[in-house]
């Protein structure tokens, strides 16, 4: 861990240099480290249960696998996410051959997932769901304004895909996804929904929570009168600071302990 990141997360708390911070596990075997992934994931379904990110079939997590970087892991369809374990993922490849697992999954994970990992080496985990904020944002056809502190996380950081031609079935709009994507955190399906990535899934998850609360907040603001928005150069200062992979993984971690208190089936 670098200097730069154990900073990005100790200005967030007191007494930092005195205690212990949370940080990223390292791993030396890659199989214990493929497990642990799997289980993070596994949780993140449960944290979109949890927050009623779960719309019949619709939704889906994935995470690159750490040994073979070339395929993916992805929640099996029909399964809800708030049943989901680590033992029922499903491992797929770029070309969209099943590898591992025994579930039939979604094909627009496929369609928009694998041209996202195959586009962004630096992204292990995609987060996309259909939330009932983020669909209404969506329909606006704009990006999120920096009226808060956290939606500066968001700000320059995100891009929209203006593009609607029904469900995602085809290689080809994954790509433009990607593309509208580029090197943000997320992007915005117009009329459709919100993408988020991060080097983990605790980042990708925590990121999507984050962004789908900030709908809200827009469009409650919206709703009441004119907003007002964050200077620029504060907003971009706000981003540096709370915008990093090891913050935003960092938000992840009190849900996941809640999760892992309440019912700990997902690692199995």
């Amino acid at each position: 861990m670098s200097n730069d990141n154990q900073q990005d997360i100790k200005h967030m708390a007191i007494g930092a240099t005195r205690v212990n911070l949370p940080m990223p596990p390292k791993f030396n075997d890659k199989a214990q480290q493929r497990e642990y992934e799997k289980q993070r994931l596994a949780a993140g379904f449960r944290a979109f249960a949890l927050h009623h990110f779960d719309e019949g079939l619709a939704g889906h997590i994935t995470l690159r696998d750490c040994i073979e970087p070339d395929t993916f892991w992805v929640n099996p369809l029909g399964i809800h996410f708030s049943m989901i374990k680590a033992s029922d993922l499903v491992r797929i490849d770029h070309h969209g051959k099943i590898v591992e697992g025994s579930y039939a999954v979604n094909n627009a994970a496929f369609a928009i997932h694998s041209r996202i990992h195959m586009a962004r080496s630096d992204v292990n985990a995609v987060a996309h769901a259909h939330t009932k904020f983020g669909r209404a944002f969506s329909g606006l056809g704009e990006l999120l304004q920096p009226i808060s502190q956290d939606a500066c996380m968001f700000y320059e950081n995100h891009g929209i895909f203006s593009t609607f031609t029904g469900v995602v079935a085809e290689k080809d709009e994954g790509d433009m996804i990607a593309e509208s994507l580029a090197q943000h955190c997320a992007v915005i399906l117009q009329n459709h929904g919100l993408i988020t990535v991060g080097s983990s899934v605790d980042a990708a998850v925590a990121n999507f929570i984050l962004m789908d609360s900030c709908c809200q907040s827009q469009l409650l603001a919206q709703a009441a009168g004119a907003i007002t928005l964050i200077e620029h150069d504060i907003a971009l200062k706000t981003k540096a600071a709370n915008g990093s992979e090891l913050v935003t993984w960092g938000n992840f971690q009190p849900l996941y302990s809640m999760l892992l208190a309440q019912d700990p089936s997902f690692l199995a």
